[in-house]
């Protein structure tokens, strides 16, 4: 029973492809393709875009974090410089110089974080930046091709067209028709070829007979000369 509907399925399943293979369209698919390709490229774009502002935006903070840092060092060193003038007391200037190295510290720290994520910022935007050529030139080559192939495609039809014509004229017996004029035409030029034959050999024939019974030219002449003499009384009967 399961084999059945197995059978059942993969008929089904056949049929259902052969129909979409019916309705797919080259042309109309590789257009779509492309179309869906330069979709990715422009989402792509749009995220390599945010990646490099990232980017961008870890590297100026790290920086600005770097010159804080500088600042708080100077702050301190500054503090140290009055307390040692007179001008601050001692212990109030080291209380504020401990504060302004902690900041200086936890500065640095940001300085060390941010410069991490602008390089790892950096590295993906390399990645993003290669995929985005590759895809660029992927369509570039897509689109080469979708040209080629509307021009095979053409051929193709046309070729399909022609042959179709031509099988249809042979299926209606047209070409047989011709084939069968031809060889009647050829039998008609033997027929007549033949009766001339025939009627040469006849008049041949006749000629032959006609020959015959008129005799010799020679045999003529001798005739018609004693006529003559007979006329003139010139017979040798009648010479004293």
């Amino acid at each position: 029973m399961a084999g059945i509907f197995q059978r059942l399925f993969k008929t089904g399943q056949a049929e259902a492809h052969a129909a979409l293979d019916k309705f797919e369209d080259p042309i109309k698919m590789s257009e779509q393709a492309i179309r869906d390709l330069k979709k990715d490229l422009q989402e792509s774009l749009k995220s390599l875009a945010e990646v490099k502002a990232l980017a961008i935006r870890m590297t100026k903070e790290s920086e600005e974090q770097k010159s804080l840092a500088t600042d708080y060092e100077r702050k301190a060193m500054m503090l140290l410089q009055k307390a040692q003038s007179g001008e601050m007391a001692e212990e109030e200037a080291e209380r504020l110089a401990r504060e302004s190295l902690a900041r200086k510290e936890q500065a640095a720290s940001r300085v060390l974080e941010s410069t991490q994520q602008s390089q790892s910022q950096q590295e993906m935007v390399a990645k993003l930046q290669n995929n985005v050529n590759e895809l660029k030139s992927k369509i570039s080559s897509y689109e080469n091709d979708l040209v080629t192939l509307k021009a095979r495609t053409k051929t193709a039809n046309a070729t399909r067209k022609i042959n179709q014509h031509l099988a249809n004229v042979d299926s209606k017996g047209t070409v047989a028709l011709l084939e069968r004029m031809k060889d009647k035409a050829t039998e008609q030029e033997a027929l007549a070829q033949a009766y001339g034959d025939m009627a040469d050999a006849s008049k041949s024939v006749d000629a032959e007979i006609d020959q015959a019974l008129a005799g010799s030219p020679t045999l003529k002449a001798e005739d018609s000369l004693a006529q003559l003499k007979a006329k003139m009384g010139m017979n040798k009967e009648n010479s004293p």
